[in-house]
């Protein structure tokens, strides 16, 4: 299962909901529920597409690498490594929205970071905390980017009611972002190296859609 935020270490997957968009300068959110830990790896799709694909060797509650089970990803691409892929859920608000949210790395250290220094858990409906931050350009290139937390603009507030209607009837991450099984991770990339007819994109994202 996932896991709470005082639980978690800290050490982009389609939906059906909405994703929190990350737009230069100021940005706030307010995260709610539980935390997902997940490492993913990018496979190239038809069409030139990248579709993430979790690793099964990292396990989501304890945060590590066990290889409790079978990752084929690492059989078909000994060379290919994953990444940190951490997601949760937050309120926008700018349209009051329960959105998923692909966490920055660094951005989430500073998160955690500040929680340690004393304004505690930002999930706490009643305790929690604004998430307020800068995103800065830092050169030409997409991955040119800087994630800065606005520590004093950072306020515990409880949530409103319109917020915990919002969030009334959350769900964990585990059903929003549903772990595949090693059977369904081998089929989906035997299709995808064999090329099969039956590959369209559509069907493709279908299989990374989460609920």
């Amino acid at each position: 299962m996932a896991i709470s935020f005082n639980n978690q270490k800290g050490s982009a997957q389609k939906s059906s909901m909405d994703t929190f968009v990350f737009k230069d300068g100021e940005n706030k959110m307010r995260i709610v529920g539980d935390i997902l830990a997940r490492y993913v790896y990018w496979i190239e799709g038809e069409n030139g597409k990248n579709l993430p694909l979790e690793c099964l060797s990292f396990d989501r509650n304890a945060e590590r690498f066990n290889n409790a089970e079978k990752d084929w990803v690492r059989e078909y691409y000994p060379d290919l490594k994953c990444g940190w892929s951490y997601a949760t859920q937050c309120i926008d608000p700018n349209d009051g929205k329960l959105k998923v949210v692909n966490l920055k790395k660094k951005l989430w250290e500073q998160i955690v970071q500040t929680a340690q220094d004393g304004l505690g858990d930002p999930t706490d409906v009643v305790d929690g905390w604004d998430i307020c931050f800068k995103r800065v350009k830092t050169g030409p290139l997409p991955y040119n980017v800087e994630y800065q937390l606005q520590v004093l603009k950072c306020k515990n507030r409880p949530l409103s009611e319109e917020e915990l209607e919002t969030i009334s009837e959350l769900k964990s991450m585990d059903d929003v972002m549903t772990r595949p099984t090693p059977d369904a991770q081998k089929e989906l990339l035997d299709r995808l190296r064999t090329g099969s007819k039956d590959n369209d994109d559509e069907m493709l994202e279908d299989e990374f859609k989460v609920g």
